[in-house]
């Protein structure tokens, strides 16, 4: 029998509610925060994140509760689970309360913008007391609507404190929700954030109908993208053959549940993104971190040409075809790393 942890999760969308669910099974003691007094009053009455997850009961042990000291305060395990945009909002409500000892999970997949700091980087600025042996991220190929319903999945927890990635096994696993240990924080986060950038593109492809041949194309040269790029910042390439790499990748680029494969779909239609997030409720998080992952890849100086191609047909209006046609004329490339190295 696991032991029973007090955990706080800040964010009651989706993802926040499903990882509710799925440690409330696992027979822990969860608070689940929702900033809206009004939504957390509708969802303690009613039992059910209908914005997110309708049909999915929220069960009765969970306290769902708008106050930030009741979700934190006295809690073994913190969890983030808003936008990446407010991380550092959140975080800096929170860096007055005694966070000593406590554990800090990142499950957010996003860049933040202007600083270029992964989700853990963010946490660890603002709250600078916390020791990073303590901070842990968890990604993978992981939609709510499905976790919520215990279908099989399965995820990576990381950290640089191996310690502590073990330990948080345990408290995550069970019958439909298995985790991989890893201690390559930065290939993790930088794998769950970079797909959301592809995804964007893998919708583009479903949008003007331009076939498997060009998405498997994509996907496979969008892996060996974020590979590069993941592997210039500090991690380690293998992690990007994993759940959080090509296997958070594929679900995203092929899922009908993926809101940034649904942005990518319907410009690949003729839609103008300001139209198309005027209707969505949920944040489509490859919006930002394509930003983001561009700036990087310039700071780095790697080479991203989809990533690039998203970039402008997200804030510079490029067209979505010529940006296809561009890509498919770049001058020839050699894909064998072998060859490559004896010219």
């Amino acid at each position: 029998m696991k032991d029973s942890k007090k955990i706080g999760i800040l964010g009651a969308g989706g993802w926040g509610t499903a990882l509710s669910a799925v440690l409330h099974y696992n027979k822990h003691n969860i608070s689940l925060w929702e900033f809206n007094k009004d939504l957390a009053e509708k969802f303690k009455l009613n039992r059910e994140n209908e914005r997110f997850l309708p049909g999915i009961k929220i069960p009765s042990e969970i306290n769902i509760t708008s106050d930030l000291k009741e979700a934190v305060n006295e809690k073994e395990i913190v969890i983030f689970v808003v936008p990446s945009h407010v991380v550092r909002e959140v975080a800096e409500k929170i860096k007055n309360f005694n966070l000593k000892d406590k554990i800090l999970i990142s499950a957010v997949k996003g860049v933040e913008n202007k600083t270029l700091y992964r989700i853990s980087e963010v946490l660890k600025d603002v709250l600078i007391d916390l020791s990073s042996d303590n901070i842990a991220v968890l990604s993978g190929p992981s939609h709510a609507e499905e976790v919520s319903r215990k279908i099989p999945t399965a995820v990576t927890i990381a950290s640089s404190n191996t310690e502590l990635a073990i330990r948080l096994q345990e408290v995550f696993m069970n019958p439909f929700f298995r985790v991989y240990a890893s201690e390559d924080i930065i290939g993790v986060e930088l794998g769950g954030s970079l797909k959301n950038v592809i995804a964007i593109a893998a919708g583009i492809c479903d949008g003007a109908e331009l076939g498997d041949n060009t998405k498997a194309a994509l996907l496979t040269r969008g892996i060996a993208e974020i590979t590069r790029l993941g592997a210039a910042i500090g991690a380690e390439p293998k992690t990007f053959s994993g759940l959080t790499g090509i296997g958070d990748l594929i679900v995203t680029c092929f899922s009908t549940h993926s809101r940034n494969r649904f942005v990518g779909e319907q410009i690949g239609k003729g839609k103008k993104l300001q139209d198309i997030l005027k209707d969505m409720v949920m944040v489509a998080e490859g919006i930002k971190t394509a930003e983001s992952a561009y700036q990087l890849s310039i700071k780095y100086n790697v080479e991203t040409p989809i990533i690039e191609k998203v970039y402008n047909i997200l804030f510079n209006n490029e067209n979505p075809k010529n940006a296809v046609n561009e890509l498919m004329t770049r001058e020839a490339k050699i894909e064998d790393w072998k060859i490559r190295k004896s010219i």
